[in-house]
C-alpha cells in the first residue's frame, strides 16, 4: 500500500512538473489570466464606483466588492488552461502515449489540475496587489486573506475539471473558447457585481442556485467589511467548491474512461 501511494505521488509530481514547464516555455502565457480580470476590475470600478453608496451595500468601496471577483476570475482562467493544454496533448497524440503507461488514469488528470492550482496563485496575487495599491484594504485580516486564497484555489480546481471534461469530450483545441465561456457564465450569473438583496428579476432568482455565489462570499471575507470572517460565510463556499469539484471531476473521469472505447 505504501509503495502504491509513493508511486501515485511520483506520477502526479511528474505530471505537475511537466505542466508547470508551460510557464517557462510560453513567457507571456500568464498575462491573459491577469490582464483580463484587471480590465474588468478597473473598468467597472471606475464606471460603477458609486454603487457602493447604495443603501444595503455591504461596503462603501465598490472596488473592494469586485477585487475578490477579479482574483477568482484570474484563478478560473488559469484552471481552464489545464483543459486547453490537455486538448493540445490529445490532438498531438501525446495523451495516447501517456494512457498506455502503467500509471492509473486519474493521475493523468491529477497532475495538470494540481499544476493549474499552483499557477493560479500568480494571477490571484498579482490582481490582489493591484487592488491593494489602489487603496482597497484587507478588512478581513489574515483569516479573510486565507479565505480568499481557498476560494481562488477552489475556483481554479473546478475550472480545471470543467476544462478537462470538455477536452476529453471533444478532443480538440477548438474547445478553448467554450471552456472560457463556461467560467464567464459561472461568474456573471451570480452575485458578481451586486449583492443578493439588490438583485432583481430572473438573475435575482437564479443567483442563489449558482454555487459560485457562495464561493464569492467565501472570498469576499478578505476585502468586504460587511462580510466578516466567520464560519457562516465560510461553509457554504466550501460546500459549493466540494460539490463542483466532485461533479465535474466525476464527469471528467467518466469521459477519460471512454477514450479508446
Amino acid at each position: 500500500m505504501t509503495t502504491g501511494v509513493a508511486y501515485s505521488a511520483e506520477v502526479t509530481a511528474a505530471m505537475w512538473r511537466r505542466s508547470l514547464l508551460e510557464i517557462r516555455r510560453v513567457r507571456g502565457g500568464m498575462l491573459p489570466t491577469i490582464l483580463a480580470p484587471l480590465i474588468f476590475l478597473l473598468g467597472n470600478s471606475g464606471q460603477f464606483g458609486r454603487l457602493g453608496s447604495l443603501a444595503g451595500f455591504p461596503t462603501d468601496s465598490y472596488m473592494a466588492w469586485l477585487l475578490p471577483l477579479a482574483c477568482l476570475q484570474g484563478a478560473g482562467f488559469a484552471g481552464g488552461a489545464a483543459g486547453a493544454n490537455l486538448a493540445r496533448d490529445i490532438e498531438q497524440g501525446l495523451f495516447d502515449r501517456l494512457r498506455t503507461s502503467p500509471a492509473p488514469r486519474p493521475l493523468l488528470l491529477a497532475g495538470p489540475v494540481v499544476a493549474s492550482m499552483t499557477r493560479s496563485v500568480i494571477p490571484a496575487t498579482a490582481i490582489l496587489a493591484v487592488g491593494l495599491a489602489f487603496g482597497t484594504g484587507l478588512s478581513g485580516g489574515v483569516l479573510g486573506l486565507l479565505a480568499l486564497y481557498v476560494a481562488a484555489l477552489g475556483t481554479c480546481m473546478a475550472a480545471a475539471m470543467w476544462g478537462c471534461l470538455l477536452a476529453l469530450r471533444y478532443r480538440t483545441q477548438q474547445v478553448g473558447p467554450l471552456i472560457q465561456n463556461g467560467v464567464f457564465l459561472a461568474v456573471f450569473l451570480s452575485t458578481a457585481y451586486t449583492p443578493q438583496p439588490l438583485l432583481q428579476g430572473w438573475l435575482g432568482t437564479f443567483a442563489p442556485y449558482n454555487p459560485f455565489t457562495y464561493v464569492l462570499e467565501l472570498g469576499r471575507q478578505a476585502t468586504v467589511s460587511g462580510v466578516e470572517p466567520s464560519w457562516a460565510h465560510t461553509w457554504p463556499g466550501l460546500v459549493a467548491i466540494a460539490g463542483m469539484v466532485a461533479v465535474l471531476g466525476a464527469l471528467a473521469l467518466r469521459a477519460l474512461g471512454r477514450i479508446g472505447n
